[in-house]
């Protein structure tokens, strides 16, 4: 499995979308772009199928947490939309996990990539001590989340970069890491706490790393991403 940048399009219309992505149709390879809540709720599935007729791979970050049931008949709603990737939240249990895999698959036995969110990276030790009453280490927290996905059948985990290593070690080397989180070294850490280059993303075993600001805010978004593609990729 080859490693890949994907941006993170948290726009909050179809319009800005197209006209960030349209900067980037002199690529013979079109980006792999997350379309998340904010630009989901704002369009929809269609904006999902435009993307995708564009030429885009797509992750679709909508992060679901709810009682298996309802996830199971969500991600059957979800796996008609053909995106490559989605995910839910680690937390859910594995049972809901289970679930998510249920009603992800088709009838032919496809589905797009299920990976489980562990911690975001907006959470740090002493935020998860205070607001979520966990008092494990972080560490330790996501290593038991990612394991719980891998016994559910999940394709991997969102992760910090930081974390990407171990959970190869905990999961395996096919087990996917997903890290956003990523930064220029030059560049504004903005709300994340656990946050890595892409150069040291690679180095330490993420699959897929998630840029946003980094490009979307870019003097030059084309350049920002093949930066980033050189640092990670190449």
């Amino acid at each position: 499995m080859g490693r890949d940048v994907i941006i993170a399009c948290d726009f909050n219309s179809a319009e800005e979308t197209f006209s960030f992505l349209d900067k980037f149709s002199a690529l013979e390879q079109k980006p792999f772009v997350k379309i998340g809540m904010e630009l989901y709720y704002a369009e929809g599935p269609a904006i999902v199928r435009e993307l995708k007729s564009r030429g885009h791979k797509i992750f679709l970050d909508l992060k679901l947490h709810d009682i298996p049931t309802t996830v199971k008949k969500s991600m059957s709603v979800l796996s008609k939309l053909d995106v490559d990737m989605t995910n839910v939240h680690a937390a859910g249990t594995t049972r809901m996990m289970e679930a998510a895999i249920e009603g992800l698959t088709r009838e032919d036995g496809t589905r797009p990539i299920l990976i489980a969110v562990t911690q975001l990276t907006s959470t740090d030790q002493e935020i998860m001590e205070k607001d979520l009453l966990i008092n494990e280490p972080i560490d330790k927290v996501v290593m038991h989340y990612a394991n719980n996905a891998k016994i559910s059948g999940l394709d991997g985990v969102v992760c910090s970069p930081l974390e990407a290593k171990k959970v190869h070690d905990t999961c395996g080397k096919d087990f996917i890491t997903v890290t956003p989180g990523v930064r220029f070294a030059d560049g504004d850490v903005g709300d994340q706490k656990r946050v890595m280059t892409p150069a040291q993303a690679k180095e330490i075993g993420s699959d897929y790393i998630v840029v946003g600001r980094p490009i979307t805010k870019a003097e030059d978004p084309v350049a920002a991403y093949k930066r980033c593609l050189a640092e990670f990729v190449d």
